[in-house]
């Protein structure tokens, strides 16, 4: 498949609608593996990652409809490993047009009753994964899609918990926090490129990795957030991640896309 070139009569990149290159980091199980599966129903070729579940992203992979898909690991701790993931991806795709930052650790650590050093280590943790990876790999992308020429677009998974606090797990919400003000910084750096940056902050989403968190009167109380008695399906999300990675989205550019079911209302 040829892929398009810049528009240099209309000065500005074009950028495709379907048949794109997709890189989804942590998409081996839960909104990564939904993500990836609704990329590559829109036609586009996808780079699925994972961090240390390969057996799940093999399962993700195989249930990708079309061709040309891949499945890479690295961990996104590690700045030379993310380096890497940016150069696999873009050699197996022949480029890349998309990234959607998806890939996070998200480990109890209540201040009242976790110890210094187990509280040291999970902000050191969260913030090596869920911000530095994403700054890392958001930075060694932008450079590929500049050499392109294309434009391109970069999604930013974050989290409701950014604004209404994670009582549990406060290294999580700051680091999606920080997640989205990169994101903003990044969306006016890179706009004169043809990029466009973007962030979803999703409230509680129905996985496997919290399925057990929505029985009984805990997912009761969950559900009760939301007006509308439930939580999001990792599709609904995977919708919204879609369009906001499409060529009609461009002027969402900077955008933090709340999608909680009115669970939390910004002001």
């Amino acid at each position: 498949m040829q892929h398009p070139e810049q528009d240099t009569t209309a000065g500005t990149p074009v950028f495709p609608a379907t048949g794109r290159r997709v890189l989804v980091t942590g998409a081996s199980r839960g909104l990564g593996r939904a993500v990836a599966e609704a990329f590559a129903a829109n036609g586009d070729r996808v780079a699925v990652h994972y961090g240390s579940r390969r057996r799940d992203a093999e399962t993700a992979l195989a249930r990708l409809a079309g061709d040309g898909h891949v499945l890479l690991g690295a961990d996104l701790a590690d700045p030379r490993r993310t380096a890497e993931l940016a150069d696999a991806a873009a050699e197996a795709l022949g480029g890349i047009d998309v990234l959607v930052n998806n890939a996070a650790v998200n480990t109890p650590h209540p201040p009242a009753s976790t110890g210094y050093d187990e509280w040291c280590a999970a902000w050191r943790e969260h913030t090596a994964v869920n911000l530095l990876g994403t700054a890392h790999l958001s930075h060694a992308v932008a450079h590929r899609m500049i050499a392109q020429g294309t434009g391109g677009r970069i999604v930013n998974i974050g989290s409701r918990g950014a604004f209404r606090g994670e009582p549990d797990h406060p290294a999580y919400g700051a680091t999606k926090a920080a997640v989205h003000a990169l994101g903003q910084s990044l969306a006016v750096a890179l706009a004169p490129h043809g990029i466009a940056v973007t962030s979803v902050a999703p409230g509680f989403i129905d996985t496997d990795r919290v399925a057990h968190r929505l029985t009984g009167a805990e997912g009761e109380a969950i559900r009760a957030q939301s007006p509308y008695g439930r939580v999001a399906s990792p599709e609904e999300i995977a919708a919204a991640v879609l369009w906001l990675a499409s060529p009609q989205a461009q002027w969402s550019a900077g955008a933090v896309l709340d999608l909680n079911g009115a669970s939390h209302l910004r002001t």
